[in-house]
């Protein structure tokens, strides 16, 4: 069931929140909704890696068993911006 919710913020923040949700094309009620399901359980204790963000915490450990290096990323930026 969904019920209305009004939230104080500074009208700076309201109209970033507008522009991102016309960008991506989501309501600001929704991208309110996706970042509250991002956020852990109350009953679950802090997470892993607090630091990290939720993107960047699901990336970790794709790269598990690959041999890349440092000379690989070098190579891989000097293609990249030619």
């Amino acid at each position: 069931m969904q019920t209305k919710l009004t939230l104080r913020v500074e009208e700076e923040l309201i109209e970033r929140a507008k522009t991102y949700s016309e960008r991506v094309g989501k309501s600001v009620s929704q991208l309110f909704a996706d970042y509250i399901k991002m956020l852990p359980e109350a009953t679950e204790s802090r997470p892993k890696n607090p630091s990290l963000t939720p993107i960047v915490r699901s990336m970790k450990g794709v790269l598990r068993g690959l041999q890349v290096d440092e000379k690989d990323y070098r190579r891989h930026l000097e293609e990249k911006h030619r």
